[in-house]
Formats: structure tokens, C-alpha cells, sequence
């Protein structure tokens, strides 16, 4: 019964910091500042500075949250 209520969503239930910090794992910051070209990821990163940034700026919110959504089967 449980398993119906389950939403579909692979974001739902997961914070902006969790996914940064996954990704992070997953890719690194440079991979990541390639990957999504903004300057949060290429200068002086780190995952406070990036979701200050991202925090406040939906189209790169979107970027990343995409990415990690992607990136979800390779880190399994």
C-alpha cells in the first residue's frame, strides 16, 4: 500500500543540498563547471557559494537539477 503513495518524482524528498553534494561526489567541480557552464562551479567553488547562487537563480537550478536526474542511473 505504501508503494502507491511513492511519487515518481526523482526530486521529490531530496534538498538542493543533497543534490549538489552528490553531484559534487559523483563529477567534482570541474567536471560539473563543464557540464554547466556557470561561474559557482568554475570559480573558487564550493557547495555553500553554489546554492547561495543557485538558490537564487532558477534557470541554473533547473541545469543542475536535470543533471543530477541524469546522472541518478550512473550512480547507482
Amino acid at each position: 500500500m505504501m508503494e502507491m503513495n511513492k511519487s515518481k518524482d526523482p526530486l521529490h524528498g531530496i534538498t538542493l543540498q543533497q543534490i549538489v553534494e552528490k553531484l559534487v561526489d559523483f563529477y567534482g567541480f570541474d567536471t560539473m563547471g563543464e557540464l554547466i557552464k556557470i561561474k559557482c562551479f568554475n570559480e573558487n567553488p564550493s557547495v555553500k557559494s553554489s546554492l547561495t547562487f543557485l538558490r537564487k537563480t532558477d534557470w541554473a537550478r533547473k541545469k543542475v537539477e536535470a543533471l543530477y536526474i541524469r546522472t541518478l542511473t550512473k550512480m547507482s
